[in-house]
C-alpha cells in the first residue's frame, strides 16, 4: 500500500505544542507579583488536579510549567527612591494630559489597569527621571514629563 494512504496518527496533524516563552533578562516582581504567581500557580495545580480530559491536562501542565518556572525565578526588586524605576508609581504629562502608571514585571503588566511592564517604551522613557524633570519619547525631545514619583504600595 502506497504511503500517502496510509494513516499513522491524528496526532501528527496537528499543530505542534511549543512551551509557553519566557520573557529575556531577569524576572523582576514586586511584592504583588510575587503573591499573583503563586497563587496561579496553586489554582493550576488545583484545576489540574480535578481535569480528566487528556488534552486539557496537557494545556494546564505546560501553563503549570510556566508559572513555576517563573514564580522559582522571581527577584523582589528594591524599592525605588527618588527616580522613576521598576516599581514606581508615576504620574506623567504627555501630549498635555496627565496620567499615572505603575512600572512592573512582564507577568504583573496590564496596561488597561495602568501597569506597565518596565521593559515598555513608555517606561523605558520614564526610568531614571524624577519629578520636574522631562525626557524624549516617541522621537520627540522633552515629550514626557514626570509629575510624582513614588514606590508602589505593598
Amino acid at each position: 500500500m502506497s504511503v500517502a494512504f496510509r494513516r499513522e496518527d491524528d496526532d501528527e496533524h496537528k499543530e505542534p505544542r511549543f512551551e509557553l516563552p519566557l520573557p529575556p533578562g531577569p524576572n523582576l516582581v514586586t511584592h504583588r507579583g510575587l503573591a499573583a504567581m503563586a497563587a496561579e500557580v496553586e489554582r493550576l495545580e488545583a484545576e489540574l488536579a480535578a481535569e480528566r480530559d487528556a488534552e486539557r491536562q496537557v494545556a494546564l501542565k505546560r501553563d503549570l510549567r510556566y508559572w513555576r518556572t517563573r514564580h522559582s525565578t522571581a527577584e523582589i526588586a528594591p524599592v525605588p527612591t527618588d527616580e522613576v524605576a521598576f516599581g514606581s508609581r508615576v504620574t506623567y504629562r504627555l501630549n498635555g494630559q496627565e496620567r499615572t502608571i505603575e512600572l512592573v514585571g512582564s507577568d504583573e503588566a496590564d496596561p488597561a489597569a495602568g501597569r506597565v511592564a518596565f521593559t515598555a517604551p513608555l517606561a523605558v522613557a520614564l526610568t531614571g527621571l524624577m519629578a520636574g524633570e522631562t525626557g524624549d519619547f516617541a522621537s520627540k525631545r522633552d515629550a514626557i514629563e514626570v509629575i510624582d514619583t513614588r514606590a508602589i504600595e505593598a
